[in-house]
């Protein structure tokens, strides 16, 4: 198979990977999605214990059936204006590939959560480049879905490494 071939068939690949299931959910008017695999169970906001020197967007940790979760609010993360929890926020607990503890859950707070939806391959689109200054990894891609787009994120790469690490250990 020549160079030029495999090139092609990886970006087939990587093109096929993204479709399947996403569950959407909206954060400031903007709707985005999560792969369905990834998503363990959505719940209602619930007190969240806060743990002194965190990061703004880590909200702290919640008791989940005994296991102690840290939980981000993805608005934070995101440099969005800080707003008051509804009765539509809730905590979407996803799992995400960790370094040290191979599988690592995370409640991640969103204003809403829509639907789920399932994406063919040929609606995404990659994500489009905004220079070297901004830092867009944790996009998976662009899915146009009816009239409007949904930004597809890759959880795993939301959080840099060593935020990844210190969540390890407040977990």
């Amino acid at each position: 198979m020549t160079e030029q071939a495999k090139v092609m068939a990886q970006a087939v690949q990587r093109i096929a990977d993204r479709e399947g299931k996403y569950l959407t959910f909206s954060l400031d008017q903007e709707e985005y999605g999560i792969g369905i695999l990834k998503v363990k169970e959505i719940i209602g906001m619930m007190k969240v214990t806060p743990v002194p020197q965190t990061p703004e967007f880590v909200k702290g940790v919640i008791n989940l059936r005994g296991r102690v979760i840290p939980v981000i609010d993805l608005r934070l993360r995101f440099g969005m204006a800080r707003m008051d929890y509804t009765e539509r926020t809730c905590i979407v607990v996803v799992e995400i590939d960790s370094d040290e503890k191979g599988k690592l859950h995370i409640g991640v707070v969103v204003d809403s959560v829509s639907e789920v939806l399932n994406i063919k391959a040929s609606d995404i689109e990659d994500t489009p480049a905004f220079g070297t200054a901004l830092n867009t990894d944790y996009i998976l891609g662009m899915a146009k879905a009816g009239n409007s787009v949904k930004i597809l994120l890759a959880i795993d790469r939301v959080l840099s490494a060593d935020e990844m690490g210190m969540l390890e250990k407040v977990a």
